[in-house]
C-alpha cells in the first residue's frame, strides 16, 4: 500500500482519488459525490466496513468522553448525518450540544431529519460552511469532532488551525479517518475488498460505482499516521496521539489547546 500513499498533507489540495486536479475544481467534485450518495451513506458504511465504522465511532466518542454536567459544546465537522454527534449527545445523557457543520447540502439535510426522528433535534443544530472558514468566534467550543472527513478537504492545514481557533483553551480535537494497514496480510486482503468489491457495492446500492471509486483511492492517498500526526502539531496542537483500531485501517489521532 505504501507505493500510492501519500506522504504530505498538501498532496491533498489537488488530489482528486487517483487524479490530479486543479485546487479550486477539487471541491466541487467531492461535493458531487456526497451528493450522490447521502440518502445511502450511512448503509454503504455498514457494507464497506462490515459494521466496524460503528465500533470506530463508539470508541471516538468513549475517548471524549462528554460531560453529563455542565455547558459542553462540541462542534462536528464534515458530520452532515449527525452520526457522531447523536452519539456524543447520547453519551452525555443529553447534556452536550452538538454543532454539526457540512458543506454538503444533501448531507444536512439527511442529518436534520434524523435528528427529529430520534428527538436529539433540541440538543443539535446543523450549519452548511466550509471546514476551512468556520463561521464561528474564537474560543467558541470545548470540542472539535471529524470523523472519514478530513482527507476530502483540499486545505487540510488550513481546516486543522481553524479547528485550533475555535477550541476553547483546554480543548481537544479528535479526528477520526482511515489510515495506513500495518498487518502484511490485512492490508492484501484490504486492498481487494476495497479496490474490487467496494465501487460495485456503491453501484448496485447508489446506483454510483464512480463516487466510491474516488472514496477508496482518497483514502490510499491520505497521510499515514505519523505524517498527520506533524501536521496537527504543524497547527498549534499539544500532546497529540495517535490509536489504530482494527490494524490501522482507521487510527484516531488526538490532540489538545494547551
Amino acid at each position: 500500500m505504501s507505493n500510492t500513499r501519500s506522504t504530505r498533507a498538501e498532496d491533498m489540495r489537488t488530489s482528486y482519488g487517483f487524479r490530479s486536479v486543479d485546487t479550486e475544481d477539487k471541491q466541487p467534485l467531492v461535493n458531487e459525490v456526497f451528493h450522490s450518495v447521502a440518502k445511502k451513506y450511512d448503509v454503504m458504511n455498514d457494507l464497506m466496513s462490515g459494521g466496524l465504522h460503528r465500533a470506530w465511532k463508539n470508541a471516538m466518542v468513549a475517548a471524549l468522553n462528554p460531560p453529563k454536567y455542565g455547558d459542553f459544546k462540541v462542534l462536528d465537522v464534515a458530520g452532515g448525518t449527525g452520526d457522531i454527534a447523536f452519539r456524543i449527545v447520547e453519551a452525555s445523557q443529553n447534556n452536550a450540544h452538538a454543532t454539526v457543520l457540512d458543506i454538503n447540502g444533501s448531507m444536512l439535510s439527511v442529518g436534520r431529519e434524523r435528528a427529529i426522528k430520534r428527538k436529539l433535534d433540541p440538543h443539535v443544530d446543523f450549519v452548511e460552511a466550509n471546514a476551512e472558514e468556520l463561521p464561528f468566534e474564537d474560543r467558541s467550543f470545548d470540542a472539535y469532532t471529524i470523523a472519514f472527513g478530513i482527507r476530502n478537504v483540499p486545505r487540510i492545514d488550513v481546516a486543522i488551525r481553524e479547528a485550533y481557533r475555535v477550541l476553547k483553551p483546554g480543548g481537544r480535537f479528535l479526528c477520526l479517518e482511515f489510515s495506513e494497514v500495518d498487518l502484511p496480510l490485512l492490508d492484501k486482503i484490504y486492498d481487494a475488498w476495497s479496490f474490487n468489491a467496494i465501487p460495485q457495492l456503491g453501484k448496485m446500492i447508489t446506483g454510483d460505482a464512480e463516487s466510491y471509486s474516488y472514496l477508496v483511492e482518497s483514502i490510499r492517498k491520505f497521510p499515514n499516521q505519523e505524517t498527520f500526526k506533524g501536521v496537527i502539531e504543524s497547527c498549534g496542537f499539544d500532546r497529540v496521539s495517535i490509536r489504530n483500531y482494527t490494524g490501522g485501517i482507521a487510527a484516531l489521532h488526538s490532540g489538545w489547546k494547551l
